[in-house]
């Protein structure tokens, strides 16, 4: 019996790399875990991967993209409707299709890296809450990043987004406190798809910078949302807990 046994949780942008991770780290604990993403195909692969690490867990995959209203609501319903509720709230998604020079941004694609990082995440919390959450209570975990809070002059438009997403994590403390934590890690640079144009070719140099002289991986960041998801967490709430091996506390993000 895990930490989360008899828990439901819903993990977004859970295809691959963190939000994978994360999902199979909840299955782990015991809880049972609707995985979400905008493509079927690599969605079923990663509810299988589960599935294989966790034997017995109860596991299922829900297409759907963050930055739609009606595939929201649809992920919600059937994740309440298959596995019977909706305890953890791990909000993974993130896109960032926009370049460093703000000045030379096209606004409609910086109006979607809000509207899926930050207004979907808000999103995932309304349903979540109204479903659920608001007579039961939960967890809810946002993934931000350590470009929420410094600047990096390369993720200009994403770490704005991330730090609103920061902002919005400690206003919904707020309000949906006692009964529901809500809270963020922040991870640094992490061997994911998503990251990988800011290491391949040169992982050591990258890492060198960092206090562990490593880059992360999925799974220290998953150990980290996985703890604030259980009640060893129960007095942690509107926290961003950095997970990023130090980095910050060199001063530097480069």
């Amino acid at each position: 019996m895990g930490e989360l046994a008899g828990r439901v949780a819903l993990v977004t942008g859970a295809s691959r790399g963190i939000g994978l991770a994360i999902a199979t780290a909840l299955a782990r604990e015991g809880a049972s875990v609707a995985l979400s993403g905008r493509k079927p195909e690599p969605l079923d692969a990663a509810v299988a991967e589960v599935a294989a690490a966790v034997p017995g867990a109860a596991v299922i995959g829900i297409p759907g993209n963050t930055g739609q209203d009606e595939d929201r609501a649809h992920v919600v319903d059937r994740t309440v409707a298959e596995l019977g509720g909706l305890d953890v709230l791990v909000n993974n998604t993130g896109i960032n299709p926009v370049g460093a020079a703000l000045m030379d941004a096209d606004l409609n694609a910086v109006r979607k890296v809000f509207d899926t990082n930050v207004v979907g995440t808000l999103g995932f919390v309304q349903l979540a809450h109204r479903a659920w959450m608001a007579e039961h209570g939960g967890a809810v975990v946002n993934v931000a990043s350590v470009a929420g809070l410094r600047s990096t002059g390369v993720l200009s438009a994403y770490g704005a987004s991330k730090a609103a997403l920061i902002r919005l994590t400690e206003e919904l403390a707020w309000q949906l406190g006692p009964g529901i934590r809500v809270n963020a890690v922040a991870p640094g640079v992490v061997k994911t798809r998503f990251a990988q144009a800011l290491y391949t070719g040169r992982e050591a140099e990258a890492g060198s910078v960092y206090p562990m002289k490593r880059l992360g991986t999925p799974e220290d960041v998953a150990d980290l949302v996985t703890f604030l998801a259980t009640d060893k967490a129960s007095w942690i709430t509107g926290e961003t807990i950095r997970v990023d091996g130090g980095l910050l506390a060199t001063g530097t993000l480069g």
